[in-house]
């Protein structure tokens, strides 16, 4: 069992940057694979970013590579995403996810979500 707990979001103009937290509690952190997921008012939710247990393997979505960086710091059980050069269309709810097995861009394999933190880029 992991419970996540996404933290970070907010109001930002577009061009400007946030980092999302999300602090795991549960054994075996470095067992899962992390993903970041949005979703959009009346939007499907959409895949971001995922990463392996060790950090070798990192996937984004098309739509944020070169401005979104995932990141996990194991000692802390923590799991990152740095945001930078914002659009509007980054406006969402942004969920963390936990999952055993590969990196894969879809949220069919992530077990384990948390509540969503709201991030809003205004032009």
């Amino acid at each position: 069992q992991v419970q996540l707990v996404e933290s970070g979001g907010g109001l930002v103009q577009a061009g400007g940057s946030l980092r999302l937290s999300c602090a795991a509690s549960g054994r075996a952190f470095t067992s899962y694979t992390m993903g970041w997921f949005r979703q959009a008012p009346g939007k499907e939710r959409e895949f971001v970013a995922a990463i392996s247990g060790g950090s070798r393997n990192i996937e984004y979505a098309d739509s944020v590579k070169g401005r979104f960086t995932i990141s996990r710091d194991n000692a802390k059980n923590t799991v990152y995403l740095q945001m930078n050069s914002l659009k509007p269309e980054d406006t969402a709810v942004y969920y963390c996810a936990a999952g055993i097995g590969p990196v894969i861009p879809s949220r069919r394999y992530y077990d384990y979500w948390g509540q969503g933190t709201q991030v809003t880029v205004s032009s």
